[in-house]
């Protein structure tokens, strides 16, 4: 029971810690931790990209075209923190866990990104939805051309995901969903499907895992 109770602490305190994070939104500061790590280089020299499509300025991240971009190594359990918005229309998403990128769809999980704001109605396939998996709880995502915010916690089985500051997925299960076949450690990646779509403070912290004998840490 002590073991259980360490950690749920812990993830409630990374999941406050991630929610209390400001940043241009808020109009507050991140907090001064080397724990956290830019996902992707300033000049995206570390992503793996088709030339000439993704492109960055002054932070700001986005793809003339329908092609994804990936990073170089693979993460386990981590939180990811990013901003994104999109034009009118706007589909995109971020890919976690993905063991082949060249097969994403089935090698990993798609937390949706998508011009869904004002319906009332959501599906797994509706902004703040795991695509095929679980809607989100409440429809929290903003209007084409403002700036929205992902904290998605990946911990073990578990995933969470907080848009804008309110908690829309808990604690889903991977193993009892249809994703339980999907890799537990893989790449991440962002797609732009030919609508534009804009990603900037993308950043990550690797976490522990609460386990037999392991300790949180």
């Amino acid at each position: 029971m002590k073991k259980l109770a360490s950690c749920v602490l812990v993830w409630l305190s990374l999941a406050a810690l991630a929610c209390a994070a400001g940043d241009k939104i808020s109009g507050k500061t991140h907090p001064d931790t080397s724990e956290w790590q830019p996902l992707f280089a300033p000049d995206l020299s570390n992503a793996d990209k088709p030339e000439g499509i993704w492109t960055v300025s002054d932070g700001v991240v986005t793809a003339s075209q329908d092609r994804a971009i990936w990073t170089r190594r693979d993460y386990e359990n981590f939180v990811l923190d990013l901003e994104f918005k999109f034009e009118r229309g706007g589909n995109s998403g971020a890919f976690l866990r993905v063991g082949d990128p060249n097969n994403h769809v089935n090698t990993g999980f798609e937390v949706q990104i998508l011009d869904t704001h004002g319906k009332k109605k959501l599906t797994a396939h509706d902004c703040g939805g795991i695509i095929g998996t679980a809607a989100a709880s409440k429809n929290m995502v903003k209007p084409a051309g403002k700036w929205n915010r992902y904290v998605i916690l990946c911990r073990g089985d578990k995933v969470s995901v907080v848009l804008n500051g309110e908690r829309i997925i808990e604690d889903l299960e991977l193993s009892k969903t249809k994703l339980k076949d999907r890799p537990p450690r893989g790449y991440i990646g962002f797609q732009d499907e030919a609508k534009r779509v804009w990603y900037r403070n993308v950043r990550i912290q690797e976490i522990g895992q609460c386990g037999p004998g392991e300790s949180p840490r």
